[in-house]
C-alpha cells in the first residue's frame, strides 16, 4: 500500500470510507476494518450523517472488539448537514447546510461521543453552505482545535473560490476537498482537455480544482470512485460498459489484479495528491480494491481505459 504525507503524517492512498457499515453487525463491521488494516489502510472516513448516525456507532463498537488500535488510524468525519424539522409525516423536510460556529462545534462534540474518541484526526465541513460565514467557521475552528478535539481541517464539494474564501479566513491549512471522481466521473479532466472547445465536454463543472489542488498542494479524496454518474451504480461488471471492462479486464489479466484494482490503479495514476475512498463494506471487495494502489499504468495504459471508458481526445 503506497502512502502520502498530510500534516507530517504518512498515511495510506486508499481510505476506508464507512457510509454503509450501519448495514453490518459488530463482527461483520470488526471483519471489515481488520481486512483494511491487514492491507495496508490507516485511513478512516465517515460523517454524522452516515447511516443516520448509526454507522459511527457500528463502527466505534467494532474498533473497540478489533485488534486494531486508534493510535493507529486517522479518523476523519464531515459535519455541516443539518436534518430540517418534522411535517408529522415521519419525513424530515427543509434539510439544510448548517455552518455557524455553534453547529459546527455542538456536531464534532457529538461524534467524539458517538465515535468514543478523544479527537478527530480531520473534520470536513459537508459541501458548501451559501449561508456561510468564514469568520464564524474560522472561531469554530480555532476553539475545536484550541481545545486539542481537531487536529486539521478541509471540505467536501467545494469550488476553488469557496474554498480560497474559506481558507482566507481560517489559520489552519485546509487541507483536503472531498470530490466524487473516476473513470465513469472524470469531469475535471474532460474540461481540461476540451478548453476551447464548444462540446459538452468543455463545461466546467468544478472550477478548475485539480489544477488549483496541484497549485496549493491539496489532497483531492475521490468518493463513489467506482460509480457511474452520480449514483448510478458501479461500472465494474456492468453491461452498459463492454469495451471499458474488456479493457480493464486486459490489463488486470496483466498485472495479476482485478478490475477494482485498475479502477483504483487509474486515479492514483494521475499526478495530483489523491486519495482513494473504498466504500465496500464486502471484505474481498475492499482487498480487491486496495490492491490497485500498487499497480502503476503506463502512461498509454491510462489512455486506453480513458477512451475505453467513452472519452474522446479533442
Amino acid at each position: 500500500m503506497k502512502q502520502i504525507v498530510i500534516g507530517g503524517k504518512k498515511v495510506s492512498n486508499v481510505a476506508l470510507g464507512i457510509m454503509r457499515m450501519d448495514a453490518l453487525d459488530t463482527d461483520a463491521a470488526t471483519k471489515v476494518i481488520e481486512t483494511a488494516v491487514d492491507n495496508g489502510v490507516n485511513f478512516i472516513d465517515t460523517a454524522d450523517i452516515y447511516g443516520g448516525g448509526k454507522s459511527d456507532l457500528v463502527f466505534r463498537d467494532a474498533l473497540a472488539k478489533s485488534s486494531v488500535s486508534r493510535d493507529d488510524l486517522w479518523i476523519q468525519s464531515k459535519v455541516g448537514i443539518q436534518n430540517g424539522n418534522d411535517d408529522g409525516s415521519g419525513k424530515p423536510y427543509g434539510n439544510r447546510y448548517n455552518f455557524s460556529k455553534q453547529h459546527i462545534i455542538d456536531a464534532v462534540n457529538h461524534e467524539l461521543e458517538s465515535l468514543n474518541l478523544d479527537y478527530l484526526d480531520s473534520v470536513l465541513l459537508h459541501r458548501p453552505d451559501p449561508l456561510m460565514e468564514p469568520d464564524k467557521i474560522a472561531e469554530a475552528f480555532d476553539e475545536l482545535q484550541t481545545a486539542g478535539k481537531v487536529r486539521h481541517f478541509g471540505v467536501s464539494n467545494f469550488n476553488p473560490m469557496q474554498f480560497e474564501m474559506l481558507q482566507r479566513a481560517v489559520s489552519q491549512k485546509l487541507m483536503f476537498n472531498q470530490l466524487q471522481f473516476g473513470i465513469m466521473h472524470s469531469n475535471m479532466i474532460d474540461f481540461g482537455m476540451h478548453t476551447n472547445m464548444q462540446d459538452d465536454r468543455g463545461v466546467d463543472h468544478d472550477g478548475q480544482f485539480l489544477e488549483y489542488s496541484r497549485i496549493h498542494d491539496i489532497v483531492i479524496q475521490a468518493w463513489s470512485p467506482y460509480q457511474w454518474g452520480n449514483f448510478n451504480g458501479p461500472f465494474v461488471d456492468n453491461p452498459k460498459f463492454p469495451e471499458l471492462n474488456k479493457k480493464m479486464q486486459e490489463l488486470a489479466d496483466q498485472y495479476g489484479v482485478t478490475k477494482n484494482a485498475i479502477a483504483t490503479a487509474w486515479i492514483l495514476r494521475h499526478p495530483a495528491k489523491f486519495q482513494v475512498l473504498v466504500g465496500s463494506m464486502n471484505p474481498q471487495h475492499i482487498k480487491e480494491s486496495l490492491a490497485g494502489s500498487d499497480v502503476e499504468l503506463t502512461g498509454q495504459e491510462w489512455y486506453d481505459v480513458y477512451y475505453a471508458a467513452g472519452n474522446d481526445m479533442p
